[in-house]
C-alpha cells in the first residue's frame, strides 16, 4: 500500500511538473507576438439625439483597442500628434452607423464587470471632444442656429420635419450661417435602417458637398438610431409625439398617500433570443397576479413560434386579459426592463402617467442626465437584482413616492411632453456646453419651472429667479420701481400722468420713478416734471415699439416692478397694499384691471372678454407689480415674430405678457380690490392711448393675439381664477379709524 501511495504521488508530481513547462510555453509565445491594435470607425463630435433611449449626448471620436498585452514605450520613438481635423463623419456617411451596435451582439452574455471593462477600455483614450473639436470662435457672437435649405428632390419625414420647425420658430434660429455658432441638417438622418422607406440614399455625398460642413464640425445630428432587421425593428412610438404643448400629466390625487391599485406592472414583449432577452424572461419569478403585475409575450415577428418556450402560451393568455393604459395609470411604480434597445418608450408613458419608472438596464445613460436629477423622478435598479424589486418598492414612504410623482409631472411637462420641448432643451445644453461661465445649475433644471425659463444670461443664481424664493427661503426687495410708459406729449402740470407720479412717489416703497419716454414729440425739459422725493429718470427710447415697454433697463435696480400707462389713476394707499399683496406672490402678476379669455365653439377659436365678472385670467400691465425678471424673458425668449406683431399693431403687449407669466408659473395672476374707475377713465380720457380703447379694431386685434400667442406656445397657458385680495376689514361696517387703508373705500 505505502508503495502504491507512494507511485500516484510521483505520478502527480511529474503531471504537474508538466503542465507547468507547457504553460511556460505558451506564455513565452504570447509574449512574443507583436502588439496589435486596430482603429475601429472614428465617430465624430456630433450631438446625436438617441430616438430609443431618449437622451442627448455627445459622442467622441475614439480609438478601439484589442485587449492585447500592452507593447513596451520605445524611448526613441516620437510622440503622435494627431491631426487638428479629419474625416469626422467618414464612418457615418459610409454606412458605419449600421454597425456600431455590433459590438454589443459579441458582449451581450458577458458579465456586468466586463462590460464595464470593455466600456472602459474604449472611452479611455478620447481625443476629440467638444472642448477640443468644437470651434467655440463661431459662437462669439451669440448661439445661433441655422438649417441649410432643403435640396431639391429630397423628402422629409414627419418627425423630422416637427424638428426643423421648433428650430426656426426657437430664439435660436438664424438664417445666416455667417452667424450660425450650430448646423443642422436639411436631410433627414433620422431613420439610418436600409430596410426602411425612410432611409435616405447617398447621405454621403448629399452632406459633403455642404459649404460649411467642414468635416462635420459644429454639425448637431438628429438619429433615432432604428438599426438594421432583425434586432431593431421596434416601433418608437415616437411619430404621434406632438410639435407643441403635448398631453398634460395624470397626477390628480396630491394627497399622500397616493394610494393607487397596482404596486408595480409591466406589459411589454419577451424576447426568446439574443439582445434584451435575459431581464424580460426572467419577469415571471416576480408576478404574483395580485399587485405585481408583470405581462410579457412571446407573440411578435414572423418567427416567434420557431422560438417559443415552455412558457409562452400561458405567458400569451395572461398577457391579453390587462389592458395597458389600465395598467399605467392605476400603479404606483411602472418597470422599465431593457428590450432590444437599453431604452424604451415606456419610459416617457410612465413619466407623464406619474407611474414612477423602475429601470433596469444596465448602461442606459437616461434622457438630458447632464442636467436631470433622475434620483428626485425615478427607482434606478440593477438587472442582476431583479428579485429585490419588489422588496425596494414596498420599502419607499408614501411621503417620498408623492415626491417622486410630482417630479415625474414637472419632467414630463418642462421637457419632454413635446417634441419642441425636447429638442429646445436639447439646445440649451449645448448651449450652456458652449458658454460655460453663464450654464444652468442643476437646481436651475430640476425644480419649477425648469431650465428653459430660467435664463442663465439673466443670472445662474437662482436666488435671482422670482420662482425660487419660497424654494431657497428668501424675499424680493422691500422697495420697486415704477415704469412708466408714456405716447403721448406732456401737456401740463395738471396732465393725468403728472398726478400719477406724485401719488406714485409718496409711496413709502417706492425707491425710483422711470419714464419711458416712446412718443414722437421731443423730450420735455427736466423742468416740465414735476418734484418727486425719489429719483426720476426718463429714458427716451429708440425705437419707440410697443414691446419696448418690457426692455429690461439697467435702471430698474429692484426686484419688483410696478408697472403703469400713463393714463392710470392710483392713490398711493392703492400702489402700497398691491406691493404688499405682490411680496407673497413675486412669481405672478398683481394687479388691478383684470380680463378674461373663453373657447368660442362656434368658430373654434379663444376669444377675449373685457366684461366685469367674477372670473378672470389676466391683469393688464397697466397698472401692476410683476418681477423685473419678466422684462429679460419677454425680450430674450419670446420670438421676434411676436415681438413685430405686437409692434406692428400697437396692442397686445400686455396680453403677451400674461401669456408667458402663466406659461412659467402654471398660475393666475392675482387681482386686488375691484377698481372699476380704471375702465371708465381710460375710456374717457383725451389722449392717443386712450381712444384705442373705444377703436372696435383694437379689440378684434386683441381677439387675434389670444390666438396666435396659444399657437405658439402649442397650448392656452392662462389659468381662471375668483380670487380677489382685499385689505383687512375692506368695506366691513366699523370705524374707518380702525382702517389702514382707508383712501381706498374712498374711491
Amino acid at each position: 500500500m505505502q508503495a502504491k501511495k507512494r507511485y500516484l504521488l510521483v505520478s502527480v508530481g511529474a503531471g504537474l511538473l508538466f503542465l507547468i513547462y507547457l504553460w511556460g510555453l505558451q506564455i513565452g509565445e504570447f509574449q512574443q507576438q507583436p502588439y496589435q491594435y486596430h482603429q475601429f470607425p472614428q465617430y465624430p463630435l456630433y450631438h446625436q439625439y438617441h430616438q430609443q433611449e431618449y437622451q442627448y449626448y455627445r459622442q467622441s471620436k475614439e480609438v478601439y483597442y484589442q485587449p492585447q498585452p500592452l507593447p513596451q514605450r520605445n524611448p526613441s520613438r516620437p510622440p503622435r500628434h494627431w491631426p487638428e481635423s479629419t474625416k469626422l463623419l467618414e464612418p457615418y456617411l459610409e454606412g458605419g452607423e449600421q454597425e456600431e451596435d455590433t459590438p454589443q451582439l459579441h458582449h451581450q452574455h458577458t458579465s456586468p464587470r466586463e462590460r464595464r471593462a470593455i466600456r472602459d477600455n474604449i472611452y479611455k483614450n478620447k481625443r476629440c471632444r467638444m472642448e477640443t473639436c468644437f470651434d467655440f470662435a463661431r459662437c462669439q457672437s451669440g448661439f445661433k442656429v441655422y438649417i441649410y435649405p432643403q435640396q431639391r428632390g429630397s423628402e422629409i419625414s414627419e418627425t423630422y420635419k416637427k424638428i426643423l420647425t421648433s428650430i426656426e420658430e426657437s430664439r435660436f434660429h438664424t438664417t445666416d450661417p455667417l452667424r450660425a455658432c450650430l448646423f443642422i441638417l436639411a436631410v433627414d438622418t433620422l431613420d439610418r435602417d436600409q430596410l426602411s422607406v425612410q432611409y435616405v440614399q447617398n447621405i454621403r455625398s448629399r452632406i459633403q458637398n455642404l459649404p460649411t460642413w467642414n468635416d462635420g464640425r459644429n454639425h448637431l445630428i438628429f438619429n433615432l438610431y432604428s438599426g438594421t432587421w432583425p434586432d431593431y425593428t421596434e416601433d418608437l412610438g415616437f411619430e404621434d409625439h406632438p410639435l407643441k404643448g403635448g398631453g398634460i400629466g395624470y397626477l390628480t390625487l396630491n394627497d399622500a398617500p397616493p394610494s393607487r391599485k397596482y404596486q408595480l406592472v409591466f406589459k411589454g414583449k419577451r424576447y426568446l433570443t439574443g439582445i434584451g432577452s435575459e431581464t424580460r424572461n426572467a419577469l415571471y419569478h416576480i408576478h404574483n397576479g395580485e399587485d405585481i403585475i408583470l405581462l410579457t409575450t412571446c407573440k411578435h415577428g414572423k418567427d416567434w413560434e420557431k422560438h417559443k418556450d415552455s412558457r409562452c402560451d400561458r405567458d400569451n393568455e395572461d398577457y391579453s386579459k390587462f389592458d395597458y393604459q389600465e395598467l399605467l395609470h392605476n400603479s404606483t411604480f411602472c418597470l422599465v426592463p431593457r428590450g432590444r434597445r437599453l431604452g424604451s418608450f415606456r419610459f416617457l408613458e410612465a413619466l407623464q402617467a406619474a407611474c414612477i419608472p423602475v429601470i433596469l438596464s444596465n448602461g442606459w445613460e437616461l434622457p438630458f442626465s447632464e442636467v436631470i436629477d433622475w434620483r428626485k423622478a425615478a427607482i434606478i435598479g440593477d438587472e442582476r437584482l431583479l428579485l429585490q424589486v419588489p422588496s425596494i418598492t414596498r420599502s419607499v414612504g408614501h411621503d417620498r413616492i408623492l415626491a417622486l410623482r410630482q417630479q415625474t409631472q414637472f419632467l414630463w411637462d418642462a421637457y419632454f411632453s413635446s417634441i419642441a420641448k425636447i429638442v429646445l432643451t436639447t439646445l440649451e445644453i449645448i448651449q450652456d456646453r458652449v458658454d460655460s461661465l453663464t450654464s444652468r445649475n442643476r437646481l436651475l433644471w430640476n425644480s419649477l419651472p425648469g431650465g428653459l425659463y430660467a435664463l442663465p444670461q439673466y443670472s445662474t443664481d437662482a436666488a435671482q429667479f422670482p420662482f425660487y424664493y419660497a424654494l431657497l427661503g428668501n424675499s424680493p426687495s422691500q422697495q420697486f420701481t415704477t415704469v412708466i410708459h408714456m405716447v403721448t406729449p406732456l401737456q401740463s402740470q395738471i396732465s393725468p400722468v403728472v398726478k400719477l407720479i406724485i401719488a406714485v412717489a409718496k409711496s413709502k416703497f417706492c425707491a425710483q420713478i422711470v419714464v419711458l419716454w416712446n412718443c414722437d414729440k421731443p423730450l420735455p425739459p427736466r423742468n416740465k416734471w414735476p418734484s418727486t422725493s425719489v429719483p426720476l429718470t426718463v429714458i427716451e427710447g429708440q425705437t419707440k415699439t410697443m414691446s419696448s415697454r418690457f426692455f429690461p433697463h439697467d435702471a430698474i435696480i429692484t426686484d419688483a416692478v410696478l408697472s403703469l400707462d400713463e393714463d392710470s389713476v392710483l392713490s398711493t394707499n392703492e400702489v402700497d397694499f398691491a406691493f404688499t399683496v405682490w411680496q407673497s406672490f413675486p412669481e405672478r402678476i398683481v394687479g388691478y384691471p383684470a380680463r378674461s379669455h373663453y373657447w368660442d365653439s362656434s368658430r373654434s377659436r379663444w376669444g377675449y372678454t373685457s366684461k366685469w365678472t367674477n372670473e378672470y385670467s389676466m391683469v393688464l400691465t397697466g397698472a401692476a407689480f410683476y418681477h423685473r425678471y419678466y422684462h429679460y424673458l419677454f425680450t430674450h425668449y419670446i420670438p421676434a415674430s411676436l415681438l413685430t406683431m405686437v409692434d406692428r399693431m400697437a396692442n397686445c403687449e400686455d396680453i403677451l405678457m400674461n401669456f408667458l407669466v402663466s406659461a412659467v408659473t402654471k398660475q393666475p395672476p392675482i387681482k386686488v380690490t375691484q377698481k372699476k374707475q380704471y375702465k371708465e377713465t381710460m375710456m374717457t380720457q383725451g389722449s392717443k392711448v386712450s381712444s384705442r380703447w373705444a377703436d372696435p379694431d383694437h379689440f378684434a386685434q386683441r381677439q387675434s393675439c389670444m390666438n396666435a400667442f396659444s399657437h405658439w406656445l402649442g397650448f392656452m397657458p392662462l389659468v381662471h381664477s375668483q380670487m380677489r385680495l382685499d385689505p383687512v376689514l375692506f368695506r366691513d361696517q366699523v370705524s374707518i379709524l380702525r382702517k389702514k387703508y382707508r383712501d381706498i373705500e374712498r374711491l
